[in-house]
């Protein structure tokens, strides 16, 4: 049994981090000394060590409080999980590092990157894990992740051109007068859902309709659309959430910036 300043100085952790995973629950300590103080078990090491497997993985203690509790848990499957991501992890890097170092040998020959290749290598699905974060979508992320890892260089063209089409979709709906609420507009989004849904994670209508309202209040997401098109990212939201069925938020309140504000109060139930 160790103390909770052997567990600290063992570890590398601050002793306030383990009182704070004791106070929520996540690790308790199986042992107290006499005088009250915390004692931790070689059981409760590996607890501790799967724990910050997933805090390194990005997943929240919510999150992992559920994976740990998860009726049927198995620490050898939760590590065999973990490593996989960090596969998926290595690979969407080892790409982006063979992107950046074209970028710099073409610069340094003084040459001009092809707009073809320029962005291979970047992870178009680079803010899905900020949808998990928010929305709780463990599942969604595990699955995205292992897809992604797979992807070649030909498939993220595949992937970029369509998203590309969908993009110039809604442009040209915009530009011709359709309403965002009109039906070839919510044909566009019903496209766009289901390009997310065969290549990076299982879709739900709730889920894109919640992607949608992250496109207009996350800045990065409305300089990519207002460059094609102004008011194009409201316009995307807009014809997202008529073809989300039973929405709660419509076209309305949606201006009025009403239903935007409570969705970033709220989560979705897993």
């Amino acid at each position: 049994m160790k103390t909770v300043g052997e567990v600290s100085a063992l570890v590398g952790i601050t002793v306030r981090t383990l009182h704070h995973y004791d106070e929520r629950g996540l690790l308790s300590p199986s042992g107290r000394t006499d005088s009250g103080y915390r004692l931790y078990s070689e059981r409760d090491l590996e607890r501790l060590q799967e724990i910050l497997g997933w805090r390194a993985l990005g997943f929240s203690l919510d999150e992992i409080g559920e994976l740990l509790d998860e009726v049927g848990h198995d620490r050898v499957s939760a590590l065999r999980t973990q490593r996989e991501l960090v596969d998926a992890e290595l690979a969407r890097l080892a790409g982006l590092a063979r992107a950046l170092d074209r970028a710099i040998a073409t610069i340094e020959h003084g040459d001009e990157q092809q707009e073809e290749t320029m962005f291979t290598g970047f992870d178009p699905s680079q803010y899905e894990d900020e949808a998990r974060e928010r929305w709780g979508r463990t599942d969604a992320y595990k699955e995205s992740t292992r897809r992604v890892a797979s992807y070649r260089e030909e498939q993220w063209g595949e992937i970029k051109a369509q998203a590309h089409e969908i993009e110039q979709l809604f442009a040209e709906l915009k530009r011709s007068g359709q309403p965002a609420d009109g039906e070839p507009a919510r044909a566009a989004a019903e496209q766009a859902r289901l390009h997310i849904d065969r290549w990076f994670y299982p879709c739900s209508r709730e889920m894109h309709r919640a992607l949608g309202e992250m496109y207009v209040a996350d800045p990065r997401f409305a300089a990519n659309y207002e460059k094609v098109e102004p008011g194009l990212t409201a316009y995307v939201r807009d014809a997202i959430v008529t073809n989300a069925p039973g929405a709660t938020c419509t076209l309305s309140t949606i201006r009025r910036k009403s239903c935007v504000r409570g969705s970033r109060r709220s989560k979705p139930a897993t």
